[in-house]
Formats: C-alpha cells, structure tokens, sequence
C-alpha cells in the first residue's frame, strides 16, 4: 500500500498492509506558540515542519498551530477578571491571525504533496482561552476561577472564537489542500464540572465547531488532551462526532484496546507515552518491539495507528520513529 492507502484504511477500520505511525512535536517554546506575527517564529515553524516531513517521510502529517495558539483578542491584554473576559470578541474573516494560517497551512501542505493525508491542528473554543492562561500567562488557576465566576461571559466568549475558528475552517478547506483536521478538546479541570455539566455547558462548544467542520469534511481526529494531573473521562466523548480519537492512554490509564470499546470500535490513535525517558525514548530495539507487539496483540490491527499520548519530544532521535514504523512493519 502507498501512504494514502494505508491511511484510508485505518480511517475506515479495513485490513492494512502495517499499522500507520503517527507523532509530532512543538518547534517553538510555549510562549512562542503565540507568537505567530513575529517573522522569525513564523519561519522557525515553517522551516521545522518541513524538515520534520522531508526526514520522516511519515504516514500522515499533523501541521502544528505552533505560533497560532492564541486568539487575538485573548492575546492583546492580560486578562484577569470577568470585565477583561467580556472583551474577548470574533476578530472575522480578514483578519491576519485568520489568513496568515490559511498560508501557513497552504504552504506546508503544497511541500507535502498529494500522497499522503494532511491534518491541521486546532482547539476547541474554551482550549484557546485556558492554553493563553496557563502556557503564557503561566496561572494554572485562573481559567477554573473565572468559569466558576461567570459561566455565561465565559460561554459568550468561547462563542466569539467559535465564530473565528468555524471561519478559519471553511477558508482551510477551500484554499489548501489539507485532508483533516485534528481537534484537541479538555474537560474543565474541577470536580465541581461534573458529566451533567460537561453536558451542558462544555460539549455544546466543541459540538458548535465539530459539527460545522463535518458538514465541509468528516475526517476529524479528536485528540482528548491529558497529561499530568490532567484527566478526562472518555465517556463523556464517545459520541462526538469523529473519525479517529487520540487520547492520553497513560495518563488515562486506558489502553487502545478498551478506548477502542468505549468508541465503539472506531478507529484509535496512540499507544506511546509521550514523557521523555520512556520506551519511545530509551528502550533498546527488542524491548521496543516487544512494547509494540504487546499494543497489537491486544488491540488487533485493524482501525489502529501507533502514536503517542500527545506531542513528543523536539529532540527526539527522527531514527527512534523510524524504528517504530519498521517495527510495526515486522508485526503479522
């Protein structure tokens, strides 16, 4: 099978030739990831995602949003009440942070070429307001506190990034050539955002995008961001409407195989922990393959990809996911 094939099959649950690799990683620092307007940031992205494509070759491709994380107007001033969380508004179609990702995405996508399924990373709307708290304004507490402050004003402004992300989908979709798109979703991080009120007050949002992404294409990734102290109950998402769900299987504690269950046999993505000094990292070769052969063993092969929890390492030998894909070659 060619790369295109093998991934089509994996979307569809059919027999594969070998199970599709999958990972990626940041090339900017955290703070960075906001930092798109600046032209040295943007041509550090630009230049890191396609020597990452020309060096692995790999299955399929997630274009990082590396520069684009932060909303406009949750950027342009330091917000730490419900006033300043009342200001975020859409910032519409023409503006920069909408067309510069059009042409980032445009131009990764024409160097990647045809043969192989191309996906653009992008949040849920409430992810573009907490990822600015916490990677930026490094405040782990405010994106809880303000919620609980005022659910409506924190609602109405995801709603008005909302209408700024289903802009940038439809412009994504008509001017590139991208294939996908992997949509990274979190559960409020508070006992107190129980499943009656994720129900309610969360899966409205993610299903306001998710929903308008479908009717232009349905091939959605959903990724179901943990790590740390961070946890999600897969439940709560089984019935969002995706292609493919990547989660943190050792973060959750869920391996592919029951997350495939939960799905309802949908296709899965991961397997790896992402953690430096982990197998991916460090395990010789027969461990490597023993770990990876465990994974498939148990989950089977069909409608699987071997990836990790979430983004791996910058530094990452390009030989260790070389490997993987070999090995993952070898498995019958």
């Amino acid at each position: 099978m060619n790369k295109k094939e093998r991934v089509e099959n994996f979307l569809n649950c059919k027999d594969v030739d070998r199970v599709p690799t999958a990972f990626w990683h940041h090339f900017v620092s955290f703070h960075d990831h906001y930092n798109g307007n600046d032209p040295e940031i943007y041509k550090k992205v630009v230049e890191g995602q396609k020597k990452y494509i020309k060096e692995l070759d790999p299955d399929l491709i997630k274009i990082m949003s590396d520069g684009f994380f932060g909303h406009p107007s949750v950027c342009e001033r330091k917000i730490e009440t419900i006033e300043d969380l009342k200001r975020i508004k859409s910032v519409g179609p023409d503006h920069p942070w909408i067309q510069k990702q059009v042409d980032f995405v445009k131009e990764i996508c024409d160097f990647a070429g045809e043969d192989t399924y191309k996906y653009y990373n992008l949040f849920s709307p409430l992810q573009y307001i907490r990822l600015r708290f916490e990677e930026y304004d490094e405040d782990f507490e405010k994106f809880v506190r303000l919620f609980k402050e005022s659910e409506e004003d924190m609602i109405k402004a995801a709603k008005e990034i909302a209408i700024d992300i289903k802009i940038l989908v439809k412009k994504l979709f008509e001017k590139t050539s991208v294939d996908g798109i992997y949509y990274s979703v979190q559960s409020v991080q508070d006992k107190s955002f129980d499943e009656e009120k994720h129900k309610k007050i969360v899966e409205p949002l993610d299903l306001e995008v998710l929903n308008e992404i479908n009717k232009i294409n349905d091939n959605v990734m959903l990724h179901i961001c943990g790590y740390g102290h961070y946890t999600n109950n897969l439940a709560w998402y089984k019935d969002y409407p995706a292609k493919v769900f990547n989660w943190a299987t050792h973060t959750e504690n869920i391996g592919l195989k029951e997350g495939k269950e939960i799905f309802e046999g949908k296709a899965v993505l991961g397997g790896f922990d992402n953690n430096n000094g982990t197998v991916l990292y460090s395990a010789s070769e027969e461990e490597l393959k023993k770990e990876i052969f465990k994974i498939l063993d148990e989950v089977g092969t069909r409608g699987v990809a071997l990836g990790a929890d979430c983004t791996i390492s910058q530094d990452i030998d390009i030989n260790r996911l070389k490997l993987v894909e070999k090995i993952a070659g070898e498995y019958k």
